[in-house]
């Protein structure tokens, strides 16, 4: 009789446990799982010209706003060039007006003889040399001025200093990496959609994106909404950096999934979950028709 019993007992157990993991292995049919990882811009800053590091006001980690002044060089050199350059700017100028008076002054008196032809040509000549030599002037003015602003970095975008490379009193070349810094906006998810899945999403489906880390005031993974926003036109074989719950060699399409509610614990290189409505999408795609 116990064996019996013993034996009823195991075959309920094998047959509950059969109905578990067929359970877990279902998927659900209107829901389309994607795994990606989250990718930001991000930019190498530096100076236009080349000089002494004098000043660095960010450290990483810090955040910065558009136009904001995050470096400065020693601009001693830059501004003699320009006050030099605005000072010949003005000898010019009262060049060019001398020979543009004498000039107006002398041309009429060629008319009857009294200065000759060959000195009002000169004078010509000299007027507008005059001109010639302040316009060059201006311009080398213009540009040592740009020079001089070129010792001061902005901030282009907003965004989050990654990457401090130098510190003052380095020496940096012009083009030289003075921050790594990522953009706060767009942030995007890089993934991968097999084949046969393609042709339920489209471009705008909104999705749900969700890391591994788990948020202490909710005690779920935390959450972002995004939606579609690049579709590849090209297959290619599955990348071997990709999670996929498919794991054999197959045909996929790259997309990229624009994260719109994005805060600071979204990282470079982080691992993510996307989860599509596939039911949602086709009840849009419905209504959209009628």
């Amino acid at each position: 009789m116990k064996k019996k019993i013993i034996a009823l007992i195991l075959i309920l157990l094998i047959v509950g446990i059969f109905f578990v993991v067929k359970s877990r292995g279902k998927s659900n049919p209107n829901e389309l799982t994607l795994y990606g990882n989250i990718e930001i811009r991000q930019v190498d800053l530096s100076f236009q010209v080349s000089g002494l590091v004098s000043k660095l006001l960010k450290e990483e980690g810090d955040t910065v706003k558009k136009g904001e002044l995050i470096a400065v060089l020693d601009e001693q050199d830059y501004d003699a060039n320009f006050k030099r350059a605005t000072a010949e700017v003005e000898r010019t100028l009262a060049s060019q007006k001398d020979a543009t008076d004498k000039y107006k002054r002398y041309a009429p008196l060629g008319d009857d003889d009294t200065v000759s032809k060959q000195e009002v040509e000169s004078l010509y000549n000299a007027q507008n040399k005059a001109n010639a030599d302040y316009n060059a002037a201006k311009a080398n003015r213009d540009y040592l001025s740009n020079q001089l602003k070129y010792t001061k970095l902005y901030a282009p975008e907003d965004g989050i200093i990654m990457v401090r490379v130098v510190e003052p009193g380095s020496n940096v070349q012009k083009g030289q990496s003075v921050y790594t810094m990522a953009k706060t906006n767009p942030v995007w998810v890089r993934a991968y959609v097999n084949e046969s899945d393609l042709g339920n999403i489209k471009y705008g489906d909104t999705v749900a994106v969700y890391t591994d880390t788990t948020n202490p005031q909710t005690g779920n993974k935390r959450e972002y909404k995004g939606q579609i926003g690049y579709i590849s036109p090209v297959a290619e074989f599955t990348p071997k950096t990709v999670q996929s719950t498919d794991t054999r060699t197959n045909l996929v399409y790259r997309i990229r999934v624009y994260i719109n509610d994005t805060d600071e614990y979204l990282r470079q290189g982080m691992p993510v979950t996307i989860k599509v409505d596939l039911k949602s999408a086709k009840d849009n795609n419905a209504n959209g028709n009628n």
